[in-house]
């Protein structure tokens, strides 16, 4: 007989009763448990049990133990509680009695759960309090549930929590005396395991097998693509479309924001990018970095924390919104602090420098923490809307030497996997605290085909972040990229041809994040082409209208690293147009 769905009603009470007398029966309150989300509701007649309907475990219920019955060894016990009657199957004839299980009633509430083993069906991390990471969890895996937060009306959880076991645990908690025990959320897990180890199957998942590795970034169908429900906080609406000027953490221009605001209030600006760290340039003295990383607390602006939240109070003042900056994992501070996280030559033993800096392992979690919880900080001190992480990557151009490299790899992931395993633990931690999550891309990523050497893949970063930002400059395309000469003198036409790209890769997942792009409004640079033309208001309207044209209307942020307001002011009537009509 096909099973309906029981739903507790507050507003009727439905006394089922016994055939014994009150003054015979023994009743106590129990409450409904069980190793999965419902628990089964059984009547009997003719001599046999039936199961009818399920209703969420959970529910206290009056149980009428005089009255239980035994069948084929398994206690079956009367109860009485508030059902809605009209799902209760109307050929259903009996004793006047619903039973339940004598093993699915327990004491208290907090025996209702009782499953002992989770399986992991998203690669996640297992997280205690403050971020912290004490281990993971990969596709497949086992978890002992040692407990759970909170049991929700429908009989799930939101959190188990976990003990891992062997590999699981983060190599920090043998130096750190960390517990092996953390949280891990219950829509990363399944019940079965089988169910657990199933690859999500999707009409496109077969386009991510195809997908070449040619750089050693990672195979694209070991990623996850299930999909991912996309937060919304109230009173912090996610900007769909964000016209955005970018703000360096120089005191210089920190100072000096007020004039920005007046520039900003003439235009259609409606969102501002402020760094919160930027490799080698920490903004403010934050607890974080105290924590994790001295030197870079040692670097950073002293007192600058009040001018970040006079900023952040006045831009909300006037109706801005406000992302937070922070590069990630180019960190050469947090290395020397940390030798042990960072890229190492595997024969000396020393931090490799590479591009201008010294690199923190992406697969090491202990600067995953330090940069997720210099991202709460920020939201919790100042209010920032969203967080936006930069350098989420491993360095590039190191295919030539990657085989005298120590990335410290404790999981066994792929570069590919552990961009996407940050990002989520990053976006569950993060949105904790009420903000979004927006995650910097190389403009190669739009690229189909293969995946990077660097470890970002599109559609694996944007499927699980709520913004995503390529980085499409146009000086940094080589000549006839989509079959343009000189693609840098040609803003509307290349930001087009790559936008095309990106609304394809869009497409290949499930839960796509909003698509905000990084635009070009510094010069061409010299070693590019010296002969190369002005960022101008004509030239960035270009480039903004070429996204759009593309189908991008999540909007644009303005990259000028020194952020000169002057420049800003040359550019202003590019800020003005109204790109979705076009004028």
């Amino acid at each position: 007989m096909k099973k309906a769905i029981l739903a507790f009603a507050a507003v009727m009470t439905l006394a089922y009763s016994c055939s014994c007398s009150n003054e015979e029966e023994v009743r106590e309150d129990r409450y409904l448990a069980s190793n999965q989300t419902e628990v089964e509701i059984y009547v009997y007649q003719d001599d046999f049990f039936e199961a009818i309907a399920t209703t969420p475990r959970g529910s206290r219920v009056t149980a009428i133990l005089s009255s239980a019955k035994k069948h084929e060894g398994i206690e079956y016990v009367p109860v009485k509680a508030d059902f809605t009657l009209a799902k209760i199957p109307r050929e259903i004839k009996c004793d006047g009695a619903l039973y339940i299980k004598g093993d699915n009633l327990v004491g208290s509430r907090t025996e209702c759960v009782q499953e002992k083993y989770v399986y992991v069906r998203t690669p996640a991390s297992v997280v205690a309090d403050s971020s912290k990471i004490m281990g993971f969890g990969a596709k497949g895996d086992s978890l002992l549930v040692v407990g759970v937060d909170t049991l929700m009306s429908d009989g799930s959880v939101g959190k188990y929590k976990v003990k891992l076991l062997g590999r699981q645990s983060t190599k920090h908690n043998k130096v750190s005396g960390r517990s092996s025990e953390g949280w891990i959320y219950s829509r990363y897990v399944c019940l079965d395991r089988k169910e657990a180890r199933k690859k999500f199957d999707a009409p496109y998942i077969s386009e991510h097998k195809e997908i070449r590795n040619p750089f050693g970034g990672g195979k694209a169908s070991e990623c996850d693509f299930y999909p991912v429900e996309k937060p919304s906080f109230e009173g912090n609406p996610l900007k769909e479309c964000a016209y955005a000027l970018y703000l360096n953490a120089n005191y210089g221009i920190l100072r000096n924001f007020e004039s920005y605001i007046a520039l900003a209030k003439e235009t259609k600006i409606n969102t501002f990018v402020v760094d919160i760290m930027d490799n080698e340039n920490p903004g403010y003295k934050a607890d974080a970095m105290k924590h994790y990383s001295p030197t870079n607390y040692s670097r950073a602006g002293k007192g600058q924390d009040q001018v970040y939240k006079k900023i952040v109070a006045r831009l909300h003042e006037e109706g801005f919104y406000v992302v937070g900056r922070i590069t990630c994992f180019k960190d050469t501070y947090f290395t020397k602090d940390h030798p042990e996280c960072a890229l190492a030559d595997k024969a000396t033993g020393e931090a490799i420098f590479h591009n201008k800096a010294r690199w923190p392992s992406a697969f090491d979690r202990l600067i995953w923490e330090f940069k997720v919880a210099l991202a709460k900080e920020a939201v919790e001190k100042f209010g920032f809307d969203e967080i936006n992480f930069d350098y989420v990557r491993f360095p590039d151009r190191i295919s030539g030497i990657v085989d005298q490299i120590d990335f410290h790899n404790s999981f066994n992931e792929s570069r590919i996997q552990a961009i996407q395993n940050f990002v989520r633990y990053a976006c569950d931690e993060i949105h904790e605290v009420g903000a979004y999550v927006s995650i910097d891309v190389f403009g190669e990523t739009a690229n189909k085909g293969y995946t990077t050497e660097y470890g970002q893949y599109w559609p694996a970063i944007s499927n699980v972040a709520d913004v995503i930002s390529g980085m499409p400059y146009p000086d940094h395309f080589t000549d006839k990229t989509y079959g343009i000469s000189k693609p840098w003198n040609h803003p509307y036409e290349t930001l087009k041809g790559w936008g095309k790209r990106v609304m394809d890769r869009q497409k290949s997942i499930p839960t796509p994040a909003v698509v905000r792009t990084w635009i070009q409004a510094y010069d061409v640079m010299k070693h590019v082409d010296k002969n190369g033309i002005e960022y101008n208001a004509e030239n960035v309207a270009k480039e903004i209208q070429g996204l759009f044209d593309a189908g991008l209307t999540g909007g644009f942020i303005t990259w000028h690293a020194s952020s000169k307001i002057s420049k800003y002011r040359a550019q202003s009537a590019a800020f003005n147009k109204d790109y979705t009509n076009g004028k």
